[in-house]
């Protein structure tokens, strides 16, 4: 069976597409050829904003278009909440977002007998972590293992708690030996990824938290690095730092979740945490991880939001100076509490908001960049092109430096210049 598999959203379906694939060839099927028809088509979608559930849909129909004899499959977290809607678009297998062994047996079965099926769960009966095969794409040096499931922070703006269901962790005994495969599989750096990873180990019997994992994983990794998805500031204490710090494998890159610069946006936002206590999280990861990159996540124009509101949010992210930042003007969700909040802001005024926001985060991108001037940076390689070796930093910045047969290889490069989004340098022998 030839297969095509389309993935929209975050770094957790990213993982959970290369474990089916992963299946998928195990069973002796194999990716069609650019060009080639597909004998199955596989979409797994993503409905974390309304913007992102019209580009699963629009995936959907291009994919079906371009290879019409196909089965259709589409999973994730869209077709868990609107089936129906994936329903209309005509996919005959439709999964939510569990059970992705079962899907793949159900891929299988719809195109060798030509039966369909639809298999929508209910998210808060899941009780159990899905174990799929770790890993990544053929030819990758970085490996993603999800550790945790579910959510239940419910945020007023978000969907996800109700498509992914309640907190499930992977195990320290069983994550241990997942990371030991990986490095003695030749992989440098491992992804530890979830959709709430600082809730890690909440619904486990001693309830080990995210710091007991990364000490754990730590020891097995050998020479691999480890890096994290994102986190909630509240995670962040000095205790954890002190940890994370003293275990010597983790990359100086951490993604927190900021959403607003705003006290009483982010109290509308149901968010656990003020300004004040995210800032303290800012400060400890730079007192025990020096020269760190700092990312975050912001929504502009959230129902309520003012100028003054607005104004403080940029005033507080240029006090942070994030290395970068992922912005998103407010998309209304059905099914939100956000949906039916007054005072919704007029999409003009989000867009204006998000590109003042983005404009900063422009410019304290190449702050950052132009800091690492003149620094020694530990670089993974990946990749070669006209002459140049390229990969990424610890602290997750793209660095280029010539050499010879530099893939799979973390060396130290001496930056020398910044021409764009990128950095340039010599290995520092």
């Amino acid at each position: 069976m030839k297969y095509i598999i389309s993935t929209l959203g975050c770094k957790v379906n990213q993982y959970e597409t290369q474990a089916m694939e992963a299946l998928l060839q195990q069973h002796g099927h194999s990716p069609a050829k650019d060009g080639e028809q597909a004998d199955a088509v596989i979409v797994n979608t993503c409905a974390v904003t309304a913007e992102s559930g019209r580009k699963s849909r629009q995936t959907i129909r291009r994919l079906k278009e371009a290879n019409p004899q196909a089965v259709l499959a589409v999973c994730g977290c869209y077709s868990q909440i609107s089936d129906k809607d994936v329903a209309e678009l005509g996919a005959q297998v439709i999964f939510g977002a569990a059970d992705r062994k079962k899907l793949v047996d159900a891929v299988e079965e719809a195109v060798e007998k030509g039966l369909g099926c639809r298999y929508i769960d209910q998210p808060f009966k899941r009780r159990d972590f899905e174990r799929l095969p770790s890993g990544a794409v053929s030819g990758r040096t970085r490996a993603m293992l999800k550790i945790q499931d579910g959510c239940v922070n419910f945020c007023s703006y978000c969907i996800i708690p109700y498509a992914r269901g309640r907190l499930r962790s992977l195990p320290i005994p069983e994550a241990v030996p997942e990371v030991k495969k990986l490095r003695d599989l030749g992989y440098r750096e491992v992804v530890l990824t979830g959709i709430e990873v600082a809730s890690y180990g909440l619904d486990l019997p001693e309830r080990p938290g995210l710091a007991d994992l990364v000490c754990a994983v730590a020891e097995a990794a050998g020479e691999m690095r480890i890096r994290l998805s994102s986190l909630e500031p509240t995670v962040i204490t000095e205790d954890f730092c002190r940890r994370l710090a003293a275990a010597g494998r983790l990359c100086r890159h951490f993604h927190l979740s900021l959403q607003s610069g705003c006290d009483k946006t982010l109290k509308a936002m149901n968010r656990k945490y003020d300004t004040a206590r995210f800032y303290r999280a800012v400060e400890l990861l730079r007192e025990y991880f020096p020269g760190c990159a700092l990312t975050c996540d912001l929504i502009t124009g959230f129902p309520g939001e003012t100028e003054e509101a607005h104004r403080e949010t940029l005033e507080f992210i240029k006090k942070c100076a994030f290395e970068s930042m992922h912005i998103f003007p407010y998309s209304r969700r059905p099914g939100t509490p956000a949906d039916s909040m007054p005072g919704q802001v007029e999409n003009a005024v989000k867009a204006r908001r998000a590109h003042e926001a983005q404009e900063i985060a422009r410019q304290m991108h190449q702050d950052f960049l132009r800091s690492c001037l003149g620094r020694s940076l530990p670089v993974l390689f990946e990749t070669r092109e006209d002459g140049l070796w390229s990969g990424h930093s610890d602290s997750y910045v793209l660095v280029s430096a010539p050499g010879e047969n530099l893939r799979g290889q973390i060396r130290s490069v001496l930056i020398s210049q910044v021409r764009g989004e990128q950095l340039f340098g010599h290995l520092d022998h």
